[in-house]
């Protein structure tokens, strides 16, 4: 799987600003400083990430003494999904890219296990763009589906199986 810290610390300043209370309503902004010390985030990373995330519309910068970020939409409408393309992250769990002729085995083809991991994108994918930075900071996560139980006859042989 590849999300990095890029996408992870993104998420988790956005976090950090929602829940210290600025938003688009005109609250005080916070400092990356902050940020960064409440984390346990480098301040240059953060700035770098603040950059990203200030082109994608998702964040406005204020000046001052009193200056810091904002959220520039309501924490409903910001998804993760929308933070961690922000910042240039991808979900990917297979090796192939779209835009080689080989495959992620070396030949030009699809590994046996290529639509396996397609489709774990796109579930991976369908959850963060669920799940807004009120949903995270409330703790209101969806949960996952529960698995549809065995059917009898397909339990009883997989007890034969295991014997």
């Amino acid at each position: 799987m590849k999300l990095t810290t890029k996408g992870r610390y993104a998420v988790m300043a956005i976090a950090d600003i929602a829940r210290h209370g600025p938003n688009i309503e005109g609250h005080m902004a916070v400092s990356l400083s902050d940020i960064s010390l409440r984390q346990g985030i480098s301040l240059a990373y953060l700035e770098q990430l603040f950059v990203k995330l200030r082109r994608a519309g998702l964040v406005q910068s204020h000046r001052g003494a009193k200056g810091g970020y904002v959220l520039n939409l309501p924490v409903q409408d910001l998804t993760v999904d929308m933070i961690i393309h922000a910042v240039d992250e991808d979900i990917k769990a297979h090796g192939c890219d779209p835009k080689k002729e080989k495959s992620c085995t070396g030949m030009t083809a699809r590994c046996l296990t290529h639509n396996l991991w397609g489709a774990l994108e796109t579930h991976i994918e369908t959850f963060l763009s669920a799940v807004s930075i009120h949903d995270v900071i409330e703790g209101d996560l969806p949960s996952l589906t529960p698995l549809e139980p065995v059917n009898p006859a397909q339990s009883s042989l997989l007890m034969e199986v295991r014997k």
